[in-house]
């Protein structure tokens, strides 16, 4: 109990809630000057403190990371895995460039899988921004240093998006006769990373990892502090929600040009 109030107490005067308690401040020294504004501030400040908070941020991340379970039995011919993230020049073991924590926990699951059922792997993901790394070559860099035969590998290097990581994984399936494929990527990627491969008409067996949130949620006291944490999550949740809009979208236009 004292440890949960005092990690409360000091969250609350790092970021967002040292800005959550000063808008709240704001908002309250307005309430009589200008009215409208104090309350148009007040509802911006609430947004942003549920936002922040592991209640919320966990209720949006699970109700993704829920939608598939990690099959028990690996029925396919190969291993897909999505990139998450990496840095451009940072020293590592064996080189430069690092793998983000979501990247990193893909290509460990993939590197296990691997070693449970000798499938083969599809590395599908390039350099997105001017300072981050290529994915698909650091982690092919970092499978290799785990045991995985270079020639088990499959490199696709350029995809920057999920969109083209199913374009581009395709093009491998379909030179090297793959059929059944196995996607690993994160829990909360999953639906829209499913959804992507069956618009280009790859039907894959979803291996879900890289869980941000736990299933049990019981409730305490720090679940309702503003975090950074919390707010991270809940805009990672909310971008994979617009992907999947965005995808619906696109799937209702062709329907309707059909």
């Amino acid at each position: 109990m004292f440890l949960d109030i005092l990690k409360s107490g000091y969250n609350m005067l790092l970021p967002p809630g040292l800005f959550i308690l000063i808008l709240f401040l704001l908002a309250w020294w307005l309430r009589k000057r200008e009215r409208t504004a104090a309350i148009i501030l007040l509802a911006t400040t609430f947004i942003l403190y549920a936002c922040s908070t592991d209640i919320v941020s966990s209720l949006l991340m699970r109700s993704l990371e829920s939608r598939f379970n990690p099959p028990t039995a690996l029925n396919g011919d190969v291993l897909i895995v999505l990139g998450g993230g990496a840095t451009l020049d940072t020293p590592d073991v064996d080189g430069r460039g690092n793998l983000s924590g979501s990247s990193m926990n893909r290509v460990v699951t993939a590197v296990r899988l691997y070693k449970k059922t000798g499938l083969p792997i599809i590395m599908s993901s390039g350099r997105v921004f001017a300072n981050t790394g290529n994915e698909g070559q650091i982690a092919k860099r970092v499978m290799v240093s785990l045991g995985v035969p270079e020639d088990k590998i499959y490199l696709d290097d350029t995809s920057r998006t999920t969109t083209e990581n199913a374009v581009n994984s395709k093009k491998i399936l379909e030179a090297q006769h793959f059929t059944h494929p196995i996607l690993v990527t994160s829990a909360f990627h999953m639906a829209r990373a499913v959804d992507d491969f069956s618009k280009v008409g790859v039907a894959v067996l979803p291996y879900p990892c890289d869980y941000k949130v736990s299933m049990a949620q019981p409730l305490y006291l720090f679940r309702f502090v503003p975090t950074a944490g919390g707010l991270n999550n809940t805009g990672v949740a909310l971008k994979e929600y617009l992907g999947i809009l965005a995808l619906m979208h696109g799937l209702s236009e062709a329907l309707r040009n059909a």
